[in-house]
């Protein structure tokens, strides 16, 4: 068992890249752009040793602000509002500027045995700056004798972004296999609807559910987690994935099913830098009102991320990730990112 111990922690903390409990990527892209960073950190990685507690506090950033109808730039972006007083999916309701979504969060492990770790993921602050135009009806005038009807008028906002907490997150992750330079972990969590998803907009109505706080849902997800040793303690290879299943909130809402899916590699140069570039895949399925698909949601989103850790002999680190987007695909038409920054902190007590 010592040998699986050190096994399982040298992945921990030399290498194996995790998904931080899926915390970067359980936001759906969807009408008015809320989005996040589906890349893996080397953080909070697989199994800890038992007693061990990890703490990792980390920032992550997107921006977007690229407009996108399926794989094509466009002009504008048109998306639907969400009445949810009347129950009705209101199509071309108002004309995207840029969403710039801001996270802050701790992320925790505990050693519950040397194969079992608990998890969990607890936003700080939640904040999305939202800019759009609402499309209006005009007033008929008169031009030249002549009333033209059914002209539209244009109204700016930024008053519409959100600020709050977000939903924590739970789970647990088991040691499959820990054997010579291979290491596979299997994880199964929850997303509690802890967090808002009611507040409103400039206009005093629900805002959208895309940029809310939180969702209003209890999401199911299980994660998978393979790690092989190339050069040990000095470099190796990864793959992992996960698939969360998206439950309904109480305003009929239901954001759609998400797979994630990561490879790449790591090398430690030096005593204490570790440089790393991963492949990152996300495919989200469309968001449902009162059983409708609702336009502009769902997508697929591929990210090249290079990443680099500085560490210490006390296994204090610092990290920062850069996705650059190299493939991205919506339904309808969309924001998508353009620039995506995750900076931390990771310790171990």
């Amino acid at each position: 068992m010592q040998g699986i111990c050190r096994r399982a922690r040298t992945a921990a903390t030399a290498g194996a890249l995790s998904l931080l409990f899926f915390g970067l990527a359980m936001s759906a892209d969807a009408s008015c752009g809320s989005s996040s960073c589906f890349l893996s950190t080397r953080s909070l990685d697989g199994v800890v040793l038992e007693g061990a507690f990890w703490v990792d506090i980390s920032y992550r950033y997107v921006n977007q602000s690229r407009w996108l109808e399926g794989r094509k730039e466009v002009a504008e972006v048109l998306v639907p509002r969400i009445d949810f007083e009347g129950g009705e999916i209101e199509p071309d309701h108002h004309r995207e500027i840029r969403t710039l979504n801001s996270q802050l969060q701790v992320d925790l492990a505990y050693g519950l045995t040397d194969r079992l770790t608990l998890s969990a993921s607890l936003p700080l602050v939640n904040h999305r700056g939202h800019e759009h135009f609402h499309i209006e009806e005009a007033e008929a005038h008169e031009t030249e004798g002549k009333a033209e009807e059914g002209a539209h008028a244009e109204r700016f906002s930024n008053q519409d972004g959100t600020t709050g907490l977000g939903d924590v997150q739970l789970g647990a992750r088991y040691a499959l296999l820990v054997e010579g330079r291979d290491l596979l972990i299997g994880g199964l969590g929850a997303k509690l609807p802890t967090d808002v998803y009611r507040l409103r907009d400039s206009d005093g109505q629900i805002n959208e559910p895309t940029i809310q706080p939180g969702t209003g849902t209890l999401d199911l997800f299980a994660t998978l987690h393979y790690t092989r040793q190339i050069a040990p303690g000095r470099s190796e290879w990864f793959a992992l994935g996960s698939y969360r299943v998206s439950g309904e909130n109480a305003l009929d809402y239901r954001f759609g099913d998400e797979a994630v899916a990561n490879l790449g590699m790591s090398r430690r140069v030096g005593e204490r830098i570790t440089l790393s570039l991963q492949a990152n895949g996300r495919r989200t399925g469309r968001d449902e009102f009162n059983g409708q698909p609702v336009p502009s949601t769902g997508a697929t989103l591929v990210n090249l991320t290079p990443g680099v850790r500085l560490g210490s002999q006390s296994g204090t680190s610092l990290y920062g990730f850069v996705p650059i987007p190299i493939y991205q695909d919506v339904n309808d038409a969309q924001l998508a990112p353009r620039l995506g920054l995750v900076v931390g902190v990771s310790a171990s007590f």
